[in-house]
């Protein structure tokens, strides 16, 4: 198979991921939010809310469903991209534009994020680990440090 041929098959390949991906997200999140939460609120044991953010490209709205934990009034996610070595697109959106939306269950909130600096990463990586412990197979699938992400609730 030619150079080209193997170049155009990845990408045949790439984009029904992408539309698998896309499709698979708005389903959870149609669900998610016309059960408030009690369909797809969850991931084995581990919490799931909808975070909204603005594509960094196209400036629409995208909505990603996304394992979290708490530390005190803020919001915890890991962009893990489930070890991929690039980060996931809601995280590189976040990086353009920090203002997003959060739902827990039928309760929606404005959330500024961050990343977590090196000591909150380390105790955040913890907490976020008890909660889905294959973060940590997520951390030594890729070379990248995988961010914590802390999303504060607006006033």
């Amino acid at each position: 198979m030619s150079v080209e041929n193997q170049s155009a098959n990845k990408n045949t390949t790439a984009r029904r991921n992408n539309t698998a991906q896309r499709l698979f997200t708005g389903m959870h999140a149609f669900f998610y939010r016309l059960s408030g939460g009690k369909l797809g609120g969850t991931m084995g044991k581990a919490p799931v809310l909808l975070l909204t953010t603005t594509g960094r490209k196209t400036g629409k709205l995208r909505v990603s469903p996304l394992i979290y934990g708490q530390d005190g009034d803020n919001l915890i996610l890991i962009a893990s991209n489930g070890g991929a070595p690039i980060h996931p697109t809601w995280w590189l959106n976040l990086q353009a534009k920090p203002e997003a939306e959060v739902e827990i269950g039928s309760k929606k909130q404005r959330v500024t994020a961050r990343q977590a600096n090196a000591e909150e990463h380390a105790r955040l990586w913890q907490i976020m680990v008890a909660i889905y412990p294959d973060y940590d197979n997520y951390q030594k699938k890729t070379s990248r440090e995988i961010p914590v992400v802390i999303l504060q609730p607006e006033k």
